[in-house]
């Protein structure tokens, strides 16, 4: 049940309970008064035949020593009180008097039908009066709640647009200082202070990587020329690395931003998944099995593809395990593996910087492979199967320009 929906109920139930509330208190204090003014009215009736029955005077409608009278009033008779007493016993109400004069007992009866008609018509009235009103509450409370409802939506899709990497996205913030304005006043807030921590995380990161690039590649150059022996191959392979994470860092800093965009151009999505297996295998590495199911051309940035599966085909050979296959089937390329598949904090939110789930590496690969999909307005998704394993596949469905079959079924 949404917000409107439980707002409306909520205001529709409160008026329908104070409508019967209201209506319960009307009735009885109505019935209350149309009794007391009938009562009234009977025993000033009463004691005026009571006097005339002492002077001998005989009024019409005035029974003395009835027979059949309601007991309760028979008895306060005999006590000598004058007294009235309302009978609903029969088929319809009558409203009884009496008092003792003489020994005498002198006694008046009235229809109670019109009063009583009155007070069922009052009644109808209340119920037509209540529904009406809370037919009305209800429409006033699903109008007021849509209202708080669109303003709420509009916070939270705001919000998802931040947490999905929007820094720009803004609430509109409008006049009044109830608790909605003071929601989107705190929204816009956070979303300033994140975009300025983010941006601010962006420059420190990609300050630190050019700064360091100078110096590995030094380091790098004087690697080389150490003399020949196992100390100097560690040396250059480690160098190596350095190089290697600091132009990963430097392109994650400007995938950050909005500044990159693809250069496209047609190319068989084959070839590129090809070279780009080739490209991940290390040296006396054996590279990883390439399946065309179904070959197509594509209209994108071929260097951004190729990074894309090299990264995610090094990540399968670095965290997974034999074999690692990449798999052509028209705009989809599935690259798996036969490890322990993808932790699930990176399937529920997607891979992160300076964190994986083994515990090797800083989680850079499959966050540039996810920055660099973005920029090709490609998709990207992770995902364990269940024959065990993982499994990325980036989907250029919306790049393929004209299909065609580059060859039969078989491995690279």
């Amino acid at each position: 049940m949404g917000l409107r929906t439980k707002i409306g109920v909520a205001i529709t139930a409160t008026a329908a309970l104070v409508a019967a509330l209201i209506g319960l208190v009307v009735h009885h204090r109505t019935a209350a008064n149309q009794l007391e003014t009938a009562r009234d009215s009977l025993d000033q009736r009463v004691l005026s035949a009571a006097e005339d029955h002492a002077a001998g005077v005989d009024r019409p409608r005035v029974l003395l020593n009835p027979y059949r009278m309601p007991e309760p009033l028979r008895r306060a008779a005999q006590k000598g009180q004058r007294a009235t007493y309302l009978d609903r016993s029969g088929p319809e109400p009558v409203l009884w008097g009496a008092t003792r004069v003489r020994g005498d007992i002198v006694v008046l009866k009235h229809s109670y039908r019109r009063q009583a008609r009155n007070l069922e018509g009052l009644d109808e009235d209340l119920w037509l009066a209540g529904g009406a009103g809370t037919v009305l509450a209800g429409i006033v409370g699903v109008g007021l709640a849509t209202v708080v409802g669109r303003r709420l939506n509009a916070s939270a899709r705001t919000a998802e647009r931040i947490a999905d990497g929007d820094a720009g996205a803004r609430l509109r913030p409008r006049g009044g200082k109830d608790e909605i304005a003071r929601l989107i006043h705190a929204v816009n807030t956070m979303a300033d202070a994140l975009a300025a921590r983010l941006q601010a995380e962006r420059e420190v990161t990609a300050n630190i990587a050019h700064e360091l690039r100078t110096p590995v590649a030094g380091l790098v150059a004087a690697a080389e020329l150490l003399p020949p022996g196992r100390p100097a191959e560690m040396v250059r392979e480690r160098a190596q690395r350095v190089r290697s994470l600091m132009e990963d860092v430097l392109e994650v800093a400007r995938l950050d931003g909005d500044a990159e965009r693809a250069d496209t151009d047609v190319r068989a999505l084959g070839e590129l998944t090809r070279r780009a297996v080739r490209g991940a295998a290390g040296p006396g590495q054996e590279a990883a099995e390439v399946r065309i199911v179904h070959d197509c051309l594509v209209e994108t940035d071929a260097r951004r593809v190729e990074r894309i599966l090299t990264n995610l085909v090094t990540n399968a050979f670095r965290h997974g395990n034999a074999p690692v296959v990449a798999e052509v089937d028209g705009g989809l390329v599935r690259v798996r593996d036969g490890g322990p598949g993808f932790p699930a904090q990176l399937l529920a939110s997607g891979p992160q910087r300076f964190r994986t789930g083994s515990g090797a590496g800083l989680g850079l690969g499959l966050t540039i492979a996810v920055g660099q999909a973005k920029v090709l307005g490609a998709g990207l998704a992770f995902a364990n199967p269940a024959g065990g394993g993982a499994e990325a596949t980036l989907d250029l469905t919306d790049a393929v320009r004209a299909a065609e079959e580059a060859g039969p079924e078989g491995g690279d």
